[in-house]
């Protein structure tokens, strides 16, 4: 059972078994709730008894009931204990662990389920779906289970009281929970639905702040509203039309569990008629008809949310399913040589992007990789840190595959700068510590210094402590790419990733962020793209890739003697120059 609500739920074990313990004491709460009446009616049926015998009735008789009464109502009030434990605290504190569960999953995905799916997909993932989840387990699935029981056992029980009021009072209920399950295909149909709109206002959303300074330079604004406002009338048509039939079909679900009670009322006065129906019994069946409609109709009020569930538990389970990079621990290389063996690679099935690649970056070298934009640089920059894995062929560090290695381990032993660089809302000192958050401050303004971050820190109101705001939305690009270089400066790490780290630099600050690169590479294994000639002549061996694969590699001076793809790269800029 815990098995299968794991799989069937999306859940740890943990998960699971918080939902069947809530379910248990949702129950055990409910049937409580009966105790009160039973004792009434056994208290009332003992005195007519008494009565029909001419037995006066009796004090003993009287405080048994009393005391009867009292261990009623404290089992009721510790299952009601129990009950709000289990369910809403336990299940709010297993939400916040699915949240943690669905960070970490993420973190041990491949960069390419990032390059699938959209953010604010995600980030409705991380966050709505969990809270939806939330309310789901806590006000609607316990009480569905427990409702389902108690219905059953009252079936039983009445039975032995008298079937014929029995049939009068669940015809209805079995009525409405086939016609129940049978709108579970719809329900879902309109819940996705109502989730790709969403989804798509959402997106539009963000389009339109990423990308705010293209819509004013380009005077796009009213296009953009138009389109917005089109986006958001089918959200709002759609959202209408999905709860109207929602309504429909909740509402028509619970008119027909009112009919219950006539239908009761009906056969108990015609039986009653026939004296084949005592009062008390007819009292009996009307209290317990009113008790069991109650969650009924509530689990009904809540059938939105119960069909809600499988939309949010599959695009939960699309992520925890997803196969994750691993790999060991403790693995020792024998240096940091990194070696590219007929590496095949595509982002989608049948779209090769990298195809037959094969180099080697030694350690103590540069090795620049060249070439058009789109030929693969920047992937096998990627591959090589293992941001994702290989589609054919293998990439090596000093002999052991990258793929056998832990990438959180694997990325220890690299420093990256890429062209888009990350930055958070915090200070310069905090954003450039990333790169080792064991640094000291004197460590961390020793990098800063060395990637001529001076210049502009020590301009701003509070120097080093300067909020930067949002991925550093107060700095220009070329200060970005210093923080960026700053961080894999202090990160000190074997290996160097460059792209293009330093194209947002003018002429002045590259000539200064080259002399620090050249002490921070000194005997590291250095993979650089780069456009510019004056880059590209430091290196030890050149790559030129074009449309996926490797045209070239050699020494720069011996590819330009070769007369071919990087001599005519160079003698072309040359020109522009």
């Amino acid at each position: 059972m815990i098995h299968y609500l794991q799989h069937r739920l999306a859940t740890d074990r943990e998960g699971a078994i918080i939902l069947i313990k809530g379910a248990i004491f949702t129950t055990l709460q409910h049937f409580s709730l009966f105790l009160p009446v039973m004792l009434v009616y056994l208290f009332i049926d003992s005195i007519l008894r008494n009565v029909q015998l001419g037995i006066a009735p009796g004090v003993a008789d009287f405080w048994l009931y009393v005391g009867l009464a009292v261990v009623a109502a404290l089992a009721i009030g510790v299952l009601s204990v129990f009950h709000y434990n289990s369910t809403y605290l336990a299940v709010y504190s297993e939400g916040m662990n699915r949240r943690v569960h669905l960070a970490e999953t993420l973190r041990k995905l491949p960069l390419s389920f990032f390059a699938q799916r959209n953010l604010s997909d995600l980030t409705s993932t991380v966050m709505k779906d969990a809270q939806d989840l939330e309310q789901i387990f806590s006000h609607a699935v316990p009480q569905l289970i427990a409702a389902l029981v108690v219905i059953l056992v009252a079936f039983v029980g009445l039975l032995f009281y008298s079937w014929q009021l029995t049939l009068a009072l669940f015809w209805v209920i079995i009525l409405a929970l086939i016609l129940f399950w049978f709108s579970k295909r719809k329900m879902n149909a309109i819940h996705k639905a109502q989730q790709g709109r969403t989804l798509a206002v959402t997106e539009r959303i963000e389009e339109g702040i990423d990308g705010a300074n293209e819509i004013k330079s380009f005077n796009l604004q009213q296009h953009y509203l138009k389109e917005l406002e089109g986006d958001l009338e089918r959200y709002e048509q759609g959202q209408n039309h999905g709860e109207l039939q929602l309504a429909v079909i909740v509402g028509s679900l619970t008119s027909l569990l009112k009919l219950g009670m006539p239908t009761l009322v009906l056969v108990g006065t015609i039986l009653m008629a026939n004296g084949s129906l005592d009062l008390l019994t007819f009292l009996l069946f009307i209290v317990v008809a009113s008790m069991i409609f109650e969650p009924i109709v509530e689990v009904m009020n809540q059938a939105s949310l119960l069909f809600y569930l499988d939309t949010r538990i599959e695009r939960t389970r699309q992520i925890f399913e997803r196969p994750q990079q691993q790999g060991m621990t403790g693995v020792e290389v024998k240096d940091y040589t990194l070696e590219f063996r007929h590496v095949d690679f595509s982002y989608e099935a049948g779209v090769p992007v990298l195809h037959n690649v094969s180099f080697t970056a030694k350690q103590g070298e540069i090795t620049a990789l060249v070439g058009p934009s789109g030929g693969g640089k920047s992937t096998a920059a990627r591959l090589a840190a293992r941001f994702w894995d290989v589609t054919g062929g293998s990439i090596t560090l000093g002999g052991v595959d990258i793929s056998t290695i832990d990438p959180e381990e694997l990325l220890q032993h690299y420093s990256i700068v890429f062209q888009d660089v990350v930055l958070f809302n915090a200070s310069l000192m905090d954003n450039i510590r990333i790169g080792r958050r064991s640094a000291t401050d004197e460590e961390v303004l020793a990098a800063a210094k060395l990637a001529q971050c001076d210049e502009f820190a020590l301009s701003l109101p509070a120097g080093y402590q300067t909020v930067i705001g949002e991925n550093g939305s107060t700095l220009s690009g070329g200060e970005r790419q210093r923080l960026s270089i700053a961080r894999a400066i202090l990160k000190n790490a074997p290996i160097i990733l460059l792209d293009e780290a330093t194209a947002s630099l003018d002429v002045e600050n590259e000539t200064k962020i080259q002399e620090a690169l050249s002490t921070l590479v000194k005997g590291k294994t250095v993979l650089i793209i780069a456009h510019r000639m004056r880059t590209v002549a430091r290196a030890n061996r050149v790559v030129v890739l074009r449309g996926g694969e490797c045209v070239e590699q050699g020494a720069p001076a011996e590819l330009k003697a070769q007369n071919g793809e990087f001599a005519h790269m160079v003698e072309v800029q040359m020109q522009t120059v």
